[in-house]
């Protein structure tokens, strides 16, 4: 797929890609600009892993617990997901609309050994293919694109029927604003200014009603929050203020 087509689509936003294609180098430093994913990293493959094991009723502890499972990492960036599924078994597809991130990733995936399918387009494009698979990864993109409806129903689209998805994304809060917004981007400088977009953030009834206009079930719902004093990312049941992650089923007869 060509950048071209990828940036002509209805889901990405070119301003969107071309920041994300000159960060996409600094991916893997964990010491870079993507040091808050790298430490929030851990909390996102330990959700993924046990809530596909236990849909899955395989045993989460097994080294490769994913083996065999088709997942689609939508927005992977340079696959700091993508990598460590794969090592979990996962036959994984990776895309995202920045082409340049899917060139490190492929680069990346190469000297670790790893088979991965990274492909620069966008999901509607694979829509348009007839691809399906058992997991499909919506982490933290949703709050990037111009149409979340039409981008949750080509996600949903990818879902075989009987399938989970897992969207993780920013709510819309004034604590966000205060804390993932300005502390995150202009007090922490954790982040590059003009990461985000607060106008953007998604709340919970609005993803709830994106993925009931899908045609998708909502299964679970959790936060996830950082503690300042561990310096660590943990899942907050009831905290979905700033950070949260949904789990999504299409329905077996869909």
């Amino acid at each position: 797929m060509s950048h071209a087509s990828a940036n002509n689509s209805r889901t990405a936003n070119a301003e969107e890609i071309a920041r994300f294609s000159a960060m996409a180098e600094k991916w893997w430093d964990p010491n870079g600009a993507m040091k808050p994913l790298h430490k929030f990293n851990p909390i996102r493959l330990q959700l993924l892993r046990d809530n596909i094991a236990a849909h899955l009723g395989r045993d989460a502890s097994q080294l490769d617990v994913l083996k065999d499972v088709e997942i689609i990492d939508i927005g992977c960036g340079a696959g700091l997901l993508s990598e460590p599924l794969a090592r979990m078994g996962a036959k994984m597809t990776s895309i995202d609309a920045a082409e340049n991130n899917i060139e490190v990733a492929k680069v990346h995936a190469a000297q670790s050994g790893l088979a991965i399918d990274y492909r620069n387009c966008t999901p509607e494009m694979l829509v348009d293919e007839g691809k399906q698979f058992d997991i499909v990864l919506n982490m933290e993109v949703i709050e990037h694109v111009d149409d979340p409806q039409f981008f949750m129903q080509a996600c949903a689209a990818l879902l075989k029927p009987g399938g989970l998805m897992f969207v993780a994304t920013l709510n819309r809060t004034i604590k966000s604003l205060a804390l993932a917004k300005f502390g995150a981007e202009y007090v922490l400088r954790w982040l590059p200014a003009g990461t985000h977009d607060w106008r953007k953030f998604v709340k919970p009834s609005e993803m709830s009603g994106f993925l009931r206009g899908a045609g998708l079930d909502l299964v679970d719902i959790t936060g996830v929050a950082y503690n300042p004093i561990t310096d660590k990312w943990s899942a907050a049941p009831r905290d979905l203020d700033i950070n949260y992650m949904v789990i999504a089923q299409k329905p077996a007869n869909a």
